[in-house]
């Protein structure tokens, strides 16, 4: 695994020891960031489910001024904390080691508007259409935000929840990412 593009394309990430944890591949980081536009100019990145930190870092990488990672397993927290303080990232990432539904409604107590949030739950767990309603009721998303969900690919996932509707989806073997883009109110 390696940041794939930006000021820290190359670097390499370290991994979660064991199998608990499934690391977005390269390969579907790639697209994921095609889909949502290649470089972003500021804002701030939300990865709810870290793993090793690698979708929060390439935003980062991409031009995200600041990044919130949030993971409830210590060795993947370890991992995502390694990962940023090797990077040089410390000074524009905060980790807090909270299950997401904790941590959003922390999240909401700030107020902080998000330009992308990364959903990439355990598959078996995911409770990614609750979730992205959420962040619509907590004010959490900024407008035009981009909201990228992994799931399995036989999950299927609302083409609109609330605010947010599906931009574009891709199958990659068993995994699937929805992409979902939110506009505020009377937005198109």
């Amino acid at each position: 695994m390696r940041v794939i593009a930006g000021e820290l394309k190359g670097r390499p990430l370290s991994a979660v020891p064991g199998k608990g944890t499934r690391p977005t591949t390269d390969k579907v980081k790639e697209s994921i960031f095609n889909m949502i536009g290649p470089y972003f100019d500021g804002g701030v990145a939300l990865d709810l489910y870290a793993g090793t930190g690698g979708l929060g870092i390439e935003a980062l990488s991409r031009g995200m001024e600041k990044a919130i990672f949030v993971e409830v397993d210590s060795r993947a927290f370890a991992v995502v904390k390694e990962n940023i303080e090797r990077l040089g990232l410390a000074d524009r990432a905060e980790l807090y080691r909270n299950d997401a539904a904790r941590a959003l409604k922390a999240l909401a107590k700030r107020g902080i508007p998000f330009d992308a949030v990364f959903l990439d739950p355990p598959y078996a767990k995911q409770k990614i259409a609750d979730e992205i309603a959420y962040l619509q009721e907590a004010n959490l998303l900024a407008d035009e935000a981009w909201i990228v969900a992994e799931h399995a690919a036989a999950d299927s996932l609302p083409t609109a929840v609330g605010r947010c509707t599906v931009d574009r989806t891709a199958t990659y073997g068993d995994t699937t990412v929805t992409i979902y883009r939110h506009r505020r109110e009377g937005g198109t």
